[in-house]
């Protein structure tokens, strides 16, 4: 699949729409960062200084949904990029330019408690926003979805695994389990994918990037996504010592959180419900659009459910899918790089 952004005429497009909004003809425009779905980003540099293009395709990308949520967002006192200009029948926004590298970038030993302090603020802020009644709902059918993509793309398409009746029947049961203790908790306005490389560490921030998927959700699941990230891993000490931490000051927030171990067990497996999704959806960026760096990340998941599996017996049936079908069958992909090498 050709990438939109890539095409010579998009392109065109794209700089003279910037040199037309920022009223400078010599203003240039480089990649600034793309995304999983068709949007990109790009940075302006002209006489007015450096402001960010979001090219979203017409037809492909409807960059409507994000404007919304962008309003309600900052309405509700976050912090989310400034917009400048728009042309929605061109598909192009012009945004303010927050800087540098996201919070995955400067994240390290040394600082991770604090921005993590501030974007549990920026999320209780969120958490906090009453849902519209005509918002979508991280419900049975998202839910759903989410296992298929496991089971379709990772386990099928990408591992290339036959399960057996036994295999699929306690897989069946660990998903219908984690779906049901989604669905147990209390629905709120949740971002789905509120973790550092979607927050930028700018004064009155972190600010909060990619919300066009707002819904109504379970409590647990951004607090989970902000700690157990796709792309950055904490030893499990730690991340249990955030997720407490958040428990308190959601409590202090008024926010409808069970008691902590409840929560923290909540948590764990919104988790694995997660990880094992995000498997699914990096394998079907990698075969069906052409994105397979993604699944460079693959490991950090198999780790996530590796440390969390063993404490819940009522979820055996995917440790034991684990250790004997998908751990060999990822061993076998391997062989040949190792020959390689």
């Amino acid at each position: 699949m050709t990438e939109p952004a890539s095409d010579p005429k998009r392109s065109a497009q794209r700089l003279q729409w910037a040199r037309t909004q920022l009223d400078d003809g010599d203003a240039v425009v480089e990649r600034a960062s793309v995304d999983a779905g068709m949007r990109s980003y790009w940075r302006t540099t002209s006489q007015r200084g450096s402001h960010i293009v979001m090219d979203a395709p017409p037809g492909l990308e409807d960059p409507t949904p994000w404007l919304r949520m962008r309003g309600l967002l900052h309405d509700h006192g976050l912090r989310v990029p400034a917009l400048l200009a728009q042309d929605l029948d061109a598909g192009f926004l012009l945004l303010e330019d927050l800087g540098g590298p996201t919070l995955a970038k400067i994240l390290d030993e040394r600082n991770a408690d604090e921005w993590f302090s501030r974007s549990i603020e920026q999320l209780l802020r969120l958490q906090a926003i009453p849902v519209p009644a005509d918002f979508g709902h991280f419900g049975e059918a998202l839910l759903q979805r989410d296992a298929g993509l496991f089971d379709e793309w990772f386990l099928q398409r990408h591992l290339g695994l036959e399960l057996d009746c036994g295999e699929i029947e306690g897989l069946q049961l660990v998903h219908r389990r984690l779906m049901d203790n989604a669905l147990g908790q209390a629905q709120l306005m949740t971002h789905r994918d509120y973790m550092p490389r979607n927050l930028m560490p700018v004064d009155g921030g972190p600010a909060v990037l990619d919300f066009q998927d707002l819904v109504r959700g379970p409590i647990a699941y951004d607090a989970v996504s902000l700690f157990k990230d796709a792309f950055l891993s904490w030893p499990l000490q730690r991340v249990d010592d955030w997720l407490a931490q958040y428990h308190q000051r959601a409590r202090d927030a008024g926010l409808p959180v069970p008691d902590r171990a409840t929560f923290l067990r909540d948590a764990d497996w919104m988790g694995i419900q997660r990880h094992v999704k995000i498997l699914g959806l990096f394998c079907r960026l990698r075969y069906r659009d052409n994105k397979g760096h993604y699944l460079d990340d693959a490991p950090r998941f198999i780790a996530y459910l590796d440390e969390v599996l063993p404490r819940y017996r009522e979820l055996a049936p995917l440790q034991q899918l684990l250790d004997m079908r998908i751990k060999p069958a990822l061993a076998e992909l391997a062989a040949p790089m190792r020959v390689l090498r």
